[in-house]
């Protein structure tokens, strides 16, 4: 969250989780959140988005520090790609990415995505500006194979 304006206090945690479920009453899509099978715990959430005025058609991801670096990322990104590619008909996807997050930009990379334009996020956020990283369903099947 430090890419995004940094840690939330529980109200406006709260807020934020009712958005991500407002988001799939009124889009095709919204995060999905990412529980770890062994603990139960709430580590983060991941996934496809498109929320009024984005720039992109996004999936992005947020987990929490304690769970960086154990493949829990990559593992829920790739398994959005292929929602957002199978199920939501998306013919492209992005990741939006601070230059400074170079972890998010890692990521990205192994998920196949590059780097390219810039764009500012609407509204209270809009003083952000971002990479565009960017893959396309042909990009990713080849990936895969």
């Amino acid at each position: 969250m430090r890419h995004l304006g940094g840690h939330q206090q529980e109200s406006d945690a709260w807020r934020t989780l009712a958005q991500w479920i407002g988001l799939w009453s009124l889009t095709d899509a919204a995060m999905f959140g990412v529980v770890e099978k062994a603990s139960g715990e709430w580590i983060g959430r991941i996934g496809p988005w498109h929320p009024l005025h984005w720039p992109t058609r996004e999936v992005g991801w947020g987990l929490r520090k304690a769970y960086w670096g154990k493949g829990y990322a990559l593992e829920a990104a790739a398994a959005s790609l292929d929602y957002a590619f199978d199920e939501l008909g998306w013919d492209s996807v992005t990741h939006l990415i601070a230059d400074e997050n170079v972890m998010s930009q890692k990521l990205a990379e192994r998920l196949g995505s590059k780097p390219g334009e810039y764009v500012h996020l609407p509204g209270s956020l809009s003083d952000v500006r971002l990479c565009v990283w960017s893959q396309t369903k042909e990009d990713w099947i080849r990936s895969k194979n």
